[in-house]
This record gives C-alpha cells, structure tokens and sequence, in this order.
C-alpha cells in the first residue's frame, strides 16, 4: 500500500488485498502447475478474435477476461463467455478473485440495449449474467439486472438467462422483490468455501447470509431453480464440503457447481478435496444437479 492510493483507479493483485485485515504472503517462488492443468490457447481458426471484437464493439465485459480465466481460448473460441455487467471495478477485495477493486462508474444505462443485441446477434441459446459487486447502489444493482434480463429475452425469447448475482449485503429484501419485475431461469448465488476459510479468502461477505439469499428467492419464486457453486482446493476438507452441501439442501438450493482454485491466487493452493459427484450426501434431498 502506497500513500498516492487512488480509489477511482482499479487495483489488481496485491493492491486490491493490501487493504483487507488478512495478512497475505506473497510466494517466495511460483508454484508449478499439477500436470493435470493444461490449457491451450485458441487456435487461428476459433471465434476467440472475433467475441473479443463484438464486446468491443459492444462497450461489453466479461468474467472470463477481468478474473483472469485460464479456460478464456477454449470458451471464446466456442462462443461462449459469461457477461459481467455494472462495470470492472468490484468493492470488495476477495483475494480468490482477480476482478479489479475500485470506487465503481456510474451504471452504464445503454448496457442492458447492448448485451442484449449482442446475445442476439450471437444466436445464444443460453447466457450467464453476473457481476461486480456494487455496495454503492441503493438496491445493490438488482434493477440492472432486472432490466438487462428483461431487454435480453424481448430480443431473445428463446435464450434461457441464468444470472450470477452479488450478495445484495445489507439490501437483501428490496434486490429480490425486484426480481419480481423480471425473473431468470437460474437464480446463482456462489457460495465459494467453507464457513472456516470466509475470513481468508471472502472478507467482507458471510456464509449465512449468502445461503438465506438463495433460500429467500426460492421462498418468493418457488418456480425458479436455485443454484451455488464451490471452490476446492484452499485447504478444506472432505467433511466440511459435505457439511456445506447439507446446508445447501437445507436451504432448498437445487443445483450446485465444484471447481478448483486456479492459479492467479495469491495464498498457496492446497491438495483439492476428493468429494466427487458420486460422493454419498448424507441429506434426504439431493440435488437436481452436481456438476464439476
């Protein structure tokens, strides 16, 4: 940390968790990659050029490219990406994250109108929207979202929309009566880890608020499927994965994503867990789906 800090300029890395109470460590070296992580850049004759040049030309963003996604060639290259929507400058500072920390611009209002030409010009059948968390905002941009999911299926009514939301901390009611004014077909909340490792790797956000999000909107939108996703790989362990898929079910979350860390982590990468998805969830209600 520096005494010029600027907080309209977007921090990345160690200037973005220079602020947060955890201490982190930088690596005495870089830790080699498991032999298993390889991941191929896009080939000459992939659409890689050509998304990156319709959200160009579209003023759009992506997650793919401002978290730093290893798998960015092979999903660009197919035509695929998942928008981020409300800017490139998050006000958390989540060290697992490599999305910029930064006082946020104002909502672009042409953004909804653009992502959804471009969804439509790119013939999707279906689209993930998320984005930045966005503490400035009085309803923590749920009527953005609202009115990106809205003008999206006028142009596409076939094109099913799952949305990636923040965790509206300190606005819950008011975000998700919003959703009344325009409903996806996946409501996703990421729960990222265990209770035990929030401090270190998700300050500012908490485990039981995240899952009385999800289990609130299920509550209001009973017809809505409610999904999470989880990060292995930071140091948990096996029982407490499991522990947090009872609590998932326990709070009527349908599906649920598990993914490793990758490598723009700045706090060493432990041993990934071995839950699979044929692991035995000791809960009577399973999930619609578990995918890896």
């Amino acid at each position: 940390m520096t005494d010029s800090y600027d907080p309209t300029k977007k921090q990345k890395s160690a200037d973005k968790t220079s602020r947060i109470p955890i201490k982190i460590v930088p690596l005495e070296e870089t830790l080699k990659k498991p032999d298993w992580i390889r991941v191929k850049a896009a080939s000459g004759g992939s659409r890689f050029y050509e998304i990156k040049k319709i959200l160009r030309d579209n003023q759009l963003v992506t997650v793919c490219e401002e978290a730093s996604c290893p798998n960015i060639g092979e999903c660009f290259g197919k035509g695929t990406a998942t928008f981020m929507i409300m800017g490139d400058k998050c006000t958390r500072r989540c060290p697992f994250c490599d999305v910029g920390h930064g006082r946020p611009d104002p909502l672009d209002v042409n953004e909804p109108d653009n992502l959804a030409k471009t969804i439509a010009a790119l013939k999707l059948s279906y689209v993930v929207i998320t984005s930045v968390d966005r503490d400035d905002l009085r309803d923590g941009g749920a009527q953005h979202f609202v009115d990106c999911i809205t003008k999206t299926k006028s142009l596409s009514p076939e094109t099913r929309i799952e949305v990636l939301v923040p965790d509206f901390r300190g606005r819950l009611d008011k975000a998700l009566e919003i959703f009344a004014e325009g409903l996806p077909d996946v409501m996703n909340h990421n729960l990222e880890t265990v209770p035990r490792l929030y401090k270190e790797a998700r300050p500012g956000s908490d485990y039981s608020h995240s899952l009385k999000l999800l289990k609130d909107f299920k509550k209001l939108y009973p017809g809505v499927p409610t999904k999470s996703g989880l990060m292995v790989g930071l140091g948990e362990t096996d029982e407490e994965i499991l522990q947090v898929m009872r609590d998932m079910r326990a709070h009527d979350i349908d599906m649920l994503t598990i993914n490793e860390v990758r490598a723009h982590l700045i706090y060493p990468v432990h041993p990934w867990t071995s839950v699979t998805s044929s692991t035995p969830v000791p809960y009577r209600k399973p999930f619609t789906h578990l995918m890896q």
